[in-house]
């Protein structure tokens, strides 16, 4: 679910998807700089540049900033086994107010990363992550303590808007340190995050609603929170070179007291910041087909997934006649699927990749990355037609199989498109995937409001087949479509890399 979130971020996510405004982040001047008073990376190899970082390095500050991102999708579904408890205990008499609960978390996923992208690019990656993981700790602990639905859900969406820094910010901090030929691998570990959360959330979940309160749902995913805070204190490092520059540039005054010195492009202020980062978003998806067809695909996906993880309980608890710690179990379906679709990425997709550009006489073009996206999307469509059949019909672990095939498929078709994104529009690719990750974040607050009257009305068996015909459709076709006209789109474009 970048769910994403993200992807899915909550897989978002697959978080993401979501994701910085990197458009004046990243200076890269000649070397040595002909302007003695410009402050640049030194050469080529300068050490302080992130993509010039030991591989290990890269990888501790990755894992650390999945972490960050791990975190808050765990609150974003954890709460769904206990749903029923939480919403006689709160007087909610709707479902729609049941559903909410879940739901209005990921709203405010929407929000967030529209302030916390450029704001990154002010104050570094490593200021946000750790002062928007402070704020969604105090209010998802205020959640436990609500004593009324309004207290609860102001209190929920306020700690959504600090769990979505990390999806908006955790992308951008993975491009700034790796090369095109090593992020997919980075990629796929940080896409893990946002769609791992929403299932471990729910497995703790199923346990603590039947043997606790509901609360103990967000005292304990606070206390996870700080211990991730501690781990950031050590291991988190800042990647972001605009941040790293203006540094080098303020020792330097310091040192020499020379008030000459400056960077390439000094940041602009906060406000005109946050205007390019309401505006731009909305310009490439309003302008660029790339951008529009991988956004909606990319919620579509996002809202599905999501639409699982509130309607996991019942299946389970109704239909199969579980109990909800037994039912929570279930979610580990689509872990197991999850890691399934990551090692099919690093196994299988980065290779395809890597053999495309060494026939292109080692050319690459952002094109290479449809190959994932088209085998992600049959899985997808298979994984959803079994889970759709099999409830109810046959034993248990068959609904199972078909959540883990859909959600290997997921993660594949995110690792595609947000790679594709990244590779097509690298100066803008932090606008794009803020376009992409609010965009998901909608539909994943708005597919679980609906999802009780769909499946009242058609069932789940019908039901769940009409989302698997919208894969048929999109996902099938986009991937042959991008690899014959992909290019030609890129080349009429202004904002398109190249």
């Amino acid at each position: 679910m970048a769910t994403n979130n993200s992807g899915l971020t909550g897989q978002a996510p697959v978080t993401t998807t979501s994701t910085p405004d990197l458009e004046a982040a990243t200076p890269t001047q000649p070397f040595p700089p002909k302007d003695p008073s410009l402050i640049t990376w030194t050469d080529p190899k300068d050490p302080e540049n992130p993509k010039n970082w030991p591989t290990r390095t890269k990888w501790q500050t990755t894992w650390t900033v999945s972490l960050f991102v791990f975190i808050s999708p765990v609150s974003s579904s954890m709460i769904a086994p206990a749903m029923d408890r939480l919403g006689e205990s709160l007087h909610m008499h709707t479902e729609m107010e049941i559903y909410l609960s879940v739901a209005i978390f990921i709203l405010a996923y929407a929000i967030g990363p529209v302030f916390f992208g450029p704001a990154s690019e002010l104050y570094g990656r490593v200021r946000l992550l750790q002062v928007s993981n402070a704020w969604y700790t105090a209010w998802n602990l205020g959640c436990g303590f609500a004593s009324t639905k309004a207290q609860f859900f102001a209190f929920r969406f306020l700690a959504g808007v600090g769990g979505s820094a990390p999806l908006a910010i955790g992308g951008g901090a993975i491009s700034d340190m790796w090369s095109a030929e090593e992020r997919g691998k980075a990629m796929g570990v940080y896409t893990l995050g946002p769609l791992l959360g929403p299932v471990i959330g729910p497995i703790a979940g199923g346990f603590i609603a039947e043997y606790s309160t509901w609360r103990w749902v967000f005292w304990s995913t606070s206390a996870a929170a700080v211990g991730v805070q501690v781990i950031g204190f050590f291991y988190l490092r800042e990647s972001h070179p605009g941040t790293l520059l203006r540094r080098r540039r303020d020792e330097l005054v310091r040192q020499t007291g020379n008030g000459n010195l400056h960077l390439d492009e000094e940041p602009e202020p906060l406000p005109k910041k946050l205007l390019h980062a309401f505006s731009r978003p909305v310009i490439l998806f309003t302008t660029q087909p790339i951008i529009f067809c991988m956004a909606l695909y990319m919620a579509y996906l996002f809202g599905t997934t999501y639409m699982m993880f509130v309607t996991f309980p019942e299946i389970w608890t109704v239909v199969y006649g579980e109990t909800p710690s037994i039912g929570g179990l279930n979610y580990l379906s689509i872990a197991i699927g999850s890691f399934i679709g990551l090692f099919m990425t690093l196994k299988l997709i980065d290779p395809i990749y890597r053999r495309l550009k060494e026939k292109n006489n080692g050319t690459a073009t952002p094109e290479f990355r449809m190959p994932a996206l088209l085998i992600g999307s049959v899985l997808a469509t298979i994984g959803l037609f079994w889970y759709a059949w099999s409830i109810g019909r046959t034993h248990w672990i068959m609904p199972n199989i078909g959540a883990g095939i859909y959600t290997a498929g997921t993660i594949a078709c995110l690792q595609g498109m947000q790679t594709y994104i990244v590779d097509s529009y690298q100066t803008y690719a932090a606008s794009a995937l803020a376009a992409c990750a609010i965009l998901r974040s909608l539909a994943g607050f708005g597919f679980p409001l609906f999802a009780p009257y769909m499946y009242n009305a058609l069932g789940y068996g019908w039901g769940t087949s009409l989302l698997a015909f919208v894969t048929v459709a999109v996902g099938w076709t986009a991937p042959a479509l991008f690899w014959v006209f992909g290019a030609r789109l890129r080349a009429v474009s202004r904002f398109a890399a190249g």
